[in-house]
């Protein structure tokens, strides 16, 4: 097991962390429970939006033991993002130097991988703001709390553009186009990058989160 600090761990179900926003609501993150979580799991996945995902039509015991095994590896954390105790976001973060995505890239020390899928818009309305403009300084903010982590990295589908669109309006800067063997077969994405300090200034900038903070400690 490595020693570094880029992924926040906890029992399943755990928070792990946190952020305030203010006339908005918290966001806390949850180490995902294979076992309690996978309805909401199961709901989401199976959207028509969700196709990229490669997890449509597995079983719910099927869904449970993929991130069973997720959960088992120290270099994968997946977590259950909720907004005022909704579940809206789940996020996985990785260390690309121990995935498939090592065969396409030159992994510098420092680098965190990420996926995220939105599955609901949370109370925005109630707040009257579009909910990306919450969960998505939310999303960085927790890719950013362990403090071994030094640029994020991205790779999503090449033929999903709502998800490159929704990179680069986080920041990242796209590397061009790589192909690997994900666990779903032969992937084409488009590899993206962003160092943690322009991620911070985009933090810095929003007008949703404010300061963020780990519930739990940071390990590896």
């Amino acid at each position: 097991m490595t020693d570094d600090t880029r992924l926040l761990a906890g029992a399943r179900g755990e928070e792990v962390w946190r952020t305030d926003v203010p006339g908005a609501g918290t966001l806390t993150a949850h180490v995902l429970d294979p076992v309690a979580d996978v309805d909401v799991l199961h709901a989401w996945v199976n959207r028509p939006h969700a196709g990229f995902w490669g997890l449509a039509g597995l079983t719910r015991d099927e869904l449970s033991a993929t991130y069973a095994f997720v959960d088992s590896l120290p270099t994968h954390h997946a977590y259950l993002v909720r907004w005022d105790g909704e579940p809206v976001v789940l996020v996985q973060l990785y260390h690309p130097e121990d995935d498939p995505v090592a065969t396409a890239y030159d992994a510098q020390p420092g680098d965190l991988g990420m996926h995220f899928f939105k599955g609901a818009d949370g109370p925005a309305q109630r707040y009257g703001v579009a909910p990306w403009t919450v969960i998505g300084p939310a999303v960085l903010g927790l890719a950013l709390a362990g403090p071994g982590t030094r640029r994020l990295v991205v790779e999503p589908d090449a033929r999903n553009r709502a998800a490159i669109t929704r990179m680069a309006a986080f920041g990242f800067e796209p590397a061009g186009t790589v192909r690997f063997e994900s666990p779903q077969g032969p992937k084409e994405a488009v590899l993206a990058f962003c160092p943690r300090e322009r991620a911070e200034a985009l933090l810095a900038g929003a007008s949703g989160p404010g300061p963020a903070r780990p519930t739990a400690p940071t390990r590896a």
